[in-house]
């Protein structure tokens, strides 16, 4: 495939999972997400993190609030996301009250107002495991992400400077695909957790 013919095909895929997103009823959302949030507790690369990246998760996907408590109360060190223009960083979350007082960017995703304060995780020591979010996944890793890169982008920085953390995307069962469109900026991940699959 070409490269504009990757684009137009991971452009109709976005569209095909947001619809099908969007057909997703509250309970059934809030079930896959204890679902997932059991396998992710229970996970060997979890239990054996010392710093984990988490994203704060919106209305379309898995809820990770119950993963950031269990990573805020173990002798974890929680980094969560920090986009600032085209880039994105990983910072510190020091508390629960931390996060329940973070304010919400215009997509309704919390996240700190700046980054005074606050380990970065590339600055500090690296991150041990990130779970990713994403519009699809395969089970052997593939992703589509919602067209900023920032995932990619951050993977390649994390590689740049010589760390290599362990890759979970974190899914419902509607979001799993036989087939996703990549590229070489692309990065597989180590492994997808939905109900029905586990890394």
């Amino acid at each position: 495939m070409t490269t504009n013919s990757i684009k137009q095909a991971k452009d109709l895929l976005r569209r095909e999972m947001k619809s099908r997103l969007t057909k997703l009823l509250d309970d059934q959302k809030a079930h896959q997400s204890l679902e997932v949030t059991q396998k992710v507790l229970a996970n060997e690369s979890y239990m054996k993190s010392k710093r984990v990246s988490i994203f704060l998760s919106m209305i379309d996907e898995i809820n990770t609030q119950s993963i950031v408590r269990d990573i805020l109360k173990s002798e974890k060190t929680c980094f969560i996301p920090y986009y600032h223009g085209p880039e994105m960083a990983m910072l510190q979350l020091k508390s629960w009250d931390d996060y329940v007082n973070l304010p919400e960017t215009k997509w309704k995703i919390k996240q700190p107002l700046h980054k005074t304060g606050r380990d970065d995780a590339l600055k500090t020591g690296g991150l041990d495991l990130i779970f990713i979010p994403g519009l699809a996944f395969t089970i052997d890793g593939a992703r589509l992400g919602r067209g900023k890169g920032y995932y990619d982008k951050y993977l390649q920085e994390c590689k740049n400077q010589g760390y290599n953390p362990v890759t979970i995307g974190l899914a419902f069962d509607e979001q799993i695909c036989s087939d996703i469109p990549v590229t070489n900026e692309d990065f597989v991940l180590n492994g997808v957790i939905s109900p029905s699959c586990s890394c």
